[in-house]
């Protein structure tokens, strides 16, 4: 199955979708005909992520097992003017190329933007799931990852007994789903990006994490691994 890789840059001065993780979420999900959230060939999984130096600058990232027509994207929040046939305001490119790459032992660089959890169970109430409840400290955060690279298809190599990785940002997400404002339909997101280095154990398991997603909240921006090559 054939992945992409998809990055446009936004306009920071028209913040419309990007105000609201609601919205930039129909974004992305409009890219696309209808189709399943999630499949064995993948799902459509996307990152905001922000630079201020030397200036502002906003990309937004895309992996999907489709190619995306981000039209109204630019058109809201880019740069619709300068937009041309051959340069439409996005780039697309296949992403099996890297995914075929990938073997045991080699380590790269990632940025991850994830929804690290735990699940707490009230007291007097052992039959019940647990209450997923947002971890907020770095040292957690970085555990969190820590504890499921493994399965992930990847470990997280140390200095000093240390992981060779950051916690970079780390923002509260408070939203709803739609316009009615109902208790039920907010959303509580604590979105926290990671940067450092990875040592690839699992090929497959990591092809999987890098076209499905880590933890919950991939709708809404979280859940996106990317790599590159180590600095």
């Amino acid at each position: 199955m054939t992945h992409y890789l998809t990055r446009i840059h936004l306009n920071p001065a028209r913040p419309h979708l990007t105000a609201s993780p609601q919205r930039l979420h129909a974004a992305v999900a409009a890219a696309f005909p209808p189709s399943p959230q999630d499949s064995q060939d993948g799902r459509t999984l996307w990152r905001l992520d922000e630079t201020r130096h030397p200036y502002r600058q906003q990309t937004l990232l895309v992996v999907s097992p489709a190619v995306p027509d981000l039209t109204h994207v630019v058109e809201q929040a880019g740069w619709p003017r300068t937009a041309t046939p051959g340069n439409p305001g996005w780039d697309t490119r296949p992403y099996t190329p890297l995914l075929d790459k990938l073997r045991p032992g080699v380590r790269l660089r990632f940025r991850l933007t994830a929804n690290p959890t735990k699940a707490i169970r009230r007291p007097g109430r052992p039959d019940r799931r647990g209450v997923r409840t947002a971890l907020t400290t770095p040292a957690d955060q970085l555990q969190w990852l820590t504890d499921r690279s493994p399965t992930l298809g990847f470990t997280l190599p140390t200095t000093g007994g240390h992981p060779q990785t950051a916690v970079t940002a780390s923002d509260a997400l408070d939203f709803h789903r739609t316009g009615n404002h109902s208790r039920g339909d907010r959303v509580r997101i604590r979105a926290v990006t990671f940067d450092g280095h990875l040592r690839v154990t699992d090929p497959d398991a990591l092809r999987r994490t890098l076209t499905h997603g880590i933890g919950h909240g991939r709708a809404y921006g979280c859940g996106l691994l990317t790599l590159a090559p180590p600095s």
